[in-house]
Order: structure tokens, then sequence, then C-alpha cells
């Protein structure tokens, strides 16, 4: 557990708030840092305050220039948690209305599904990637990371924090530990895959600990975003797949939506029953619930029209109207 230098006249009540957290298992470390600079706030405007009154509540939580409505709807919601703590326990605190603040519009992602030539296209000029000095494991790592995103549907940020101890290269399953809204999983992957994991791990982990990060990037940290990024774009012009620009796709996120879609429409193809088959894979993706498992219902009828009447017909009651704002977060 991280240690954190809360100040201030609520820095008892912050600490064993975050304690709490943790120990019911959320992670809760963005909301601690961002709880260490409210301590900063309060320890410099209000340093003898017995309470957490609402003129410091609303003090804080008024946006800033520079932020976002939702960054602000963030904070306010990370003290609105406090204050419900300290009300709790006893300590006068003001508990701002939920929904004080009014939400941003969710931002709607354009869904890129990529075609069968397009991936092969794509894992093409991967597999081009050659050494280079400044970056060595590159032409290793990118042929996998991909490969692993797609086959498994994967987010990125899964594949990205793998550790060595959760990659099983002999039975061929993935640990997914503390993932979105920190559910974990077990993944299965194709005997290919698994046997390109255990190449792998051949040449890039043989002295490494099970701790150590399975795609590994500078430092002992794991692969960033950016360098993820990057090489996604790189490897899409390589291969001749344009990009729409910001929030238009292809993005890395559509290698995920691609694998859903692909398998409901071999399932289909297959006269499989999609009421037995749809739970296996939302407990494969991780999706918390059915109606996220269900968007890719009518994604994959839209994507695929020659198989849209076979969908709907047989299953008019559980595919949704797309409305595009609950993937986001899928």
């Amino acid at each position: 557990m991280n240690d954190y230098m809360f100040r201030g006249p609520f820095a008892e009540h912050i600490n064993n708030h975050v304690q709490l957290k943790q120990a019911v298992g959320y992670k809760y470390e963005a909301e601690a840092r961002h709880l260490v600079r409210f301590s900063a706030f309060s320890a410099e405007k209000y340093p003898g305050s017995s309470t957490l009154s609402k003129e410091i509540v609303l003090k804080w939580c008024s946006k800033k220039d520079y932020e976002t409505q939702a960054n602000q709807c963030a904070r306010s919601s990370i003290l609105r948690q406090l204050a419900m703590y300290m009300e709790g326990i006893g300590i006068g605190a003001y508990i701002i209305p939920k929904g004080y603040y009014p939400a941003a519009r969710q931002y709607v992602p354009h869904i890129y599904i990529y075609t069968e030539d397009e991936l092969q296209r794509f894992f093409h000029q991967i597999d081009q990637c050659c050494f280079v000095s400044g970056c060595p494991d590159r032409h290793l790592i990118m042929p996998l990371f991909f490969r692993m995103v797609y086959a498994c549907g994967l987010r990125s940020s899964e594949a990205r924090l793998l550790k060595v101890e959760d990659v099983d290269v002999e039975t061929g399953i993935l640990s997914i530990c503390h993932s979105k809204k920190d559910n974990s999983r077990l993944v299965v992957m194709s005997d290919n895959l698994t046997s390109r994991c255990r190449r792998f791990s051949e040449n890039m982990h043989r002295l490494s600990k099970g701790s150590d990060w399975f795609f590994p990037g500078l430092n002992g940290k794991p692969m960033t975003v950016g360098n993820v990024y990057h090489n996604f774009r790189r490897f899409l012009w390589r291969a001749g797949i344009s990009h729409g620009g910001r929030g238009k796709g292809p993005r890395v996120q559509d290698f995920r939506h691609t694998y859903a879609c692909h398998c409901l429409k071999k399932w289909v193809i297959q006269g499989k029953d999609l009421g037995t088959y749809l739970p296996v894979l939302k407990t494969y993706m991780g999706h918390d619930s059915f109606q996220e498992t269900a968007y890719y219902l009518r994604l994959t009828a839209d994507v695929f029209p020659n198989i849209s009447i076979t969908l709907e017909g047989c299953y008019p009651d559980i595919i949704p109207r797309l409305e595009g704002d609950d993937d986001a977060t899928y």
C-alpha cells in the first residue's frame, strides 16, 4: 500500500477513508492522489477547520479554467465519498448532492470493425518489424502484443499490464488481474497464440521473476500507452489502412470490438444458440453486465448485413438499439 502524505485538518480522516476503500478491494490510487492535493488545499486555506463545511467543499469543487466539465464532476465525486465517510463516523461534513454539477455529454467513439483483409495486412506489417538498437525488444513484443489484444479480445491495458506470472505458457491461460472495475478473470488462448507466448518467454524471460512485466518497457516499467499508440499508428500506415483522425479510428480498442463481432458472426453461421454463448462471451471479455455484451449483437448485424435477418429473426428481444453512448467503456 502506498504511503500518502495527507496534511491539514482532515488528514487522519482522509487516510482512514483511503485505507478502508483499499481494504475492501478498491485500488483507490488515483483517488488517493487527488485527496493528497485536497489535503494540501485544506491545510493552506482552512487549517483550523473541524468540519468539512459547504464553503470548503464548493471552493474545492469549483471549476478550474483549464479543466473539462468531466474532470470537475470526477473531483466532486471523490470529495462526496469522503464527506459521506466523515458523516458516517460522526464528523460534520457537507455532502454535495449527487448530480450537483451537470455531467458532461459522454464522448461517443466511432466504432471501427477491421475486415479480415485489413487484419492480415496489419499483422503482416508487424511481422516485418525488425531489430532497432534504441528499442531492442520491439520486434519481439509488438507481433505478440497486438495478436493477444485481438485474439483474446483484451483491453489494451489488460495486455500491457500482464506480468510474467499471469501468462501460463503451458496451459495457455492468461490471468487478468484487477482490470476495469477491479474485476479479474481467466482467459484461454488458442494453441497457436500459446506457442507464440512460449517462444516469446524463451527469448525474453529466461531470467525474469514472476513479478516482472510480460511486455517490458524501459527502467523496469511496463510498456507505455504512448509506445503502444505510436507503434499502432506506424503499422496502420504501413498496412495502408487510413486513419480518420482523433476519435474516428481505427483505434487499438477496435481490435477488441472486432473480436466480439467476429465471434458472433461465426456462431450465427454455425447455428449456435446465442442465448447460451452470449454469457460465455460476457465472461471471456470481462463485461460487467449482459447489456454490454448484447450491444455487439446489433453492431454485428450492422457490420455484416448478410446475417442481419438471421440475428433479428432468432433474437429480436435481445438485440439492443445502437445508441453508441454505452460503448466507450467496453
